[in-house]
């Protein structure tokens, strides 16, 4: 398949790469002038796409994205499909997909779940939004880049289903952390509080999978100083992109706001930024109650 990558930064590299490796021919772009892999570069988002038959996103926001779609949409082939991996608000990936439909193109919203070491891995789970025919075109490209993909229904559901999922996420994160700076007041051991909860009603991914306490459980970016494997920026943006949603769909999400807000704390007053988002838990451990 005939394939353009636009946005070869700390995921799209691998991801454009993995499709290269599987004999795809893999044609990029990226601004900052970035390679991947046996991709072929192209010397603008319009020159990349031309001729492809599934045009790839990876982009920082949807203004971005938004703007990308104007420059590259007019270039696409007709009937090619506009897969964009980005995570975004729900609102651009619908404006896009619209936009991308008045041109006579198919158009996927699939942001990933995995991270950089998923996108190397090829084992990213993408979460998908749009037609079930722009699906099945993308679907051999999906099982390359991950073990999984989920089709969520029309276009934008693909972003619900992700900031909706980080929004569990970012709020078992800062419990678990909470719990394990108790554990440490209360006298009890880190390694008998996981093997406690990893095994009773309090597990989660965040405590069995990625547990944010040093030496307890499988490795994690707190194993290696909190050097990110998901940063808590990132973390901040996906729980802004919720409580953006929730504003307009009239959610209450007290829990998710307020995850929001120490997350904003701890990366722009903290010292969080460029760390892992797990990294709540030093924070949480150096503070008290008052």
């Amino acid at each position: 398949m005939k394939i353009a990558f636009i946005g070869l930064g700390n995921m799209g590299a691998p991801m454009a790469a993995n499709l290269a490796k599987a004999g795809h021919a893999v044609t990029g772009f990226d601004v900052a002038g970035a390679t991947a892999e046996g991709v072929a570069q192209a010397g603008s988002g319009p020159g990349a796409v031309a001729g492809a038959e599934v045009v790839i996103t990876m982009l920082p926001n949807g203004a971005i994205l938004r703007s990308v779609a104007d420059e590259i949409i007019p270039a696409m082939a007709p009937g090619a499909v506009l897969l964009d991996c980005s995570t975004v608000d729900v609102d651009s990936a619908r404006a896009v997909a619209d936009q991308a439909a008045m041109a006579g193109l198919g158009a996927l919203d699939a942001p990933v779940s995995g991270g950089i070491g998923g996108a190397a891995g090829g084992t990213l789970t993408f979460m998908v939004g749009g037609s079930e025919e722009a699906f099945a075109k993308a679907k051999p490209l999906f099982d390359i880049m991950g073990q999984k993909a989920v089709h969520c229904g029309p276009s934008g559901n693909g972003q619900a289903a992700k900031i909706c999922n980080n929004m569990i996420l970012g709020v078992t994160m800062i419990a678990t952390c909470e719990a394990f700076a108790l554990a440490d007041k209360l006298g009890l051991s880190r390694e008998a509080m996981f093997d406690v909860v990893s095994t009773s009603s309090g597990s989660s991914w965040s405590m069995n999978t990625y547990c944010p306490a040093p030496g307890v459980g499988p490795t994690s970016p707190a194993d290696n100083g909190y050097k990110p494997g998901f940063a808590a920026e990132l973390m901040l943006k996906d729980l802004g992109l919720s409580q953006q949603a929730a504003e307009t769909a009239d959610a209450d999400t007290p829990m998710g706001q307020r995850a929001l807000e120490l997350y904003r704390s701890f990366v722009e007053d903290e010292g969080g930024k460029g760390r892992d988002f797990s990294a709540m838990l030093p924070r949480f451990s150096d503070r008290s109650r008052g």
